[in-house]
């Protein structure tokens, strides 16, 4: 009997796995089917939960099912062995370092992280722009006696591969549970009428909170039921610009052409405005 399993490893990193002949469940540490080897994980989701989350990830999985298979439970010897390597991957980020700064090279190594057969080692790194890392790739593939891949990644990614706590006192996000990290923009914090000082709106990694994303959907519909602000109405007490909504204590400012202010509640607007008009509710700046 085959199943579907979601395997976790190293940080955020996490692939899909079909599991055949064995009973396995979420918890359980395994070893997968992997690039020219064999690598150690932990499972987190199985069947229908882990295939949902695999469409909703970002590409999906490309295929109807996995083409890596779980190849066998692991044993305790197997993750006091990963155990260790997690430990040696210390001296291997701090000798990278070193060897970064020996070539030159404008480029932050954030982590490393060892396949569980060691033929494979990758290194993660941050940069402003491309660099040449061919020769660094030699002399790493010499100390280290095995395939080097450098990965170069962004500084969300950064962020979601160290973990650490965001402003909210929690865990961060992306380094937990969110599934992929998706564009942020500042029309996001426009649309919720959030204050716009990068300080106040930023995240650990220096990019704009992915929070953000969270309660736009609510905001946005909320503001489809309030007009909007620069629109001229007619009302009670003639013509009136808006010039605030609150959405939430559900009230419009208004502004007539003298300058006076009032705050009205948005039933009434909307009474005031059928009544002083039976045509359009009014007319664009």
């Amino acid at each position: 009997m085959a199943g579907f399993a979601e395997v976790g490893f190293k940080g955020n990193r996490k692939d899909y796995f079909m599991v055949r002949g064995m009973e396995v469940a979420p918890g359980d540490y395994v070893v997968v089917e992997a690039d020219r080897g064999e690598d150690l994980g932990r499972i987190l989701a199985m069947g229908t939960v882990a295939e949902r989350k695999c469409s909703a990830s970002s590409g999906g999985c490309g295929a109807p099912e996995p083409d890596r298979e779980v190849l066998r439970q692991a044993r305790a010897e197997d993750v006091s062995q990963l155990r260790r390597m997690r430990e040696d991957e210390d001296r291997v980020r701090d000798e990278t370092r070193s060897q970064v700064h020996r070539h030159g090279l404008r480029m932050k190594v954030t982590e490393a992280e060892w396949q569980f057969d060691r033929k494979k080692l990758t290194i993660y790194f941050t940069a402003d722009r491309r660099v040449d890392f061919r020769e660094l790739v030699r002399d790493l593939a010499r100390t280290f006696r095995t395939r080097i891949e450098l990965r170069q990644i962004g500084v969300r990614d950064e962020a979601a591969l160290l973990g650490g706590v965001g402003r909210c006192g929690r865990e961060l996000c992306c380094s937990t549970w969110l599934p992929e990290l998706k564009p942020v923009s500042l029309q996001l914090a426009k649309d919720q009428d959030l204050s716009l000082n990068p300080a106040q709106i930023s995240g650990c990694c220096g990019r704009l909170m992915c929070c953000l994303q969270y309660e736009h959907d609510a905001y946005v519909q909320a503001r489809r039921r309030f007009p909007r602000e620069g629109r001229h109405l007619r009302t009670a007490r003639g013509e009136e610009r808006v010039v605030k909504v609150d959405i939430w204590s559900e009230l419009v400012t208004l502004r007539d052409d003298e300058g006076e202010r009032r705050i009205v509640a948005l039933s009434d607007l909307k009474k005031e405005v059928k009544e002083a008009s039976s045509g359009p509710l009014g007319r664009r700046s």
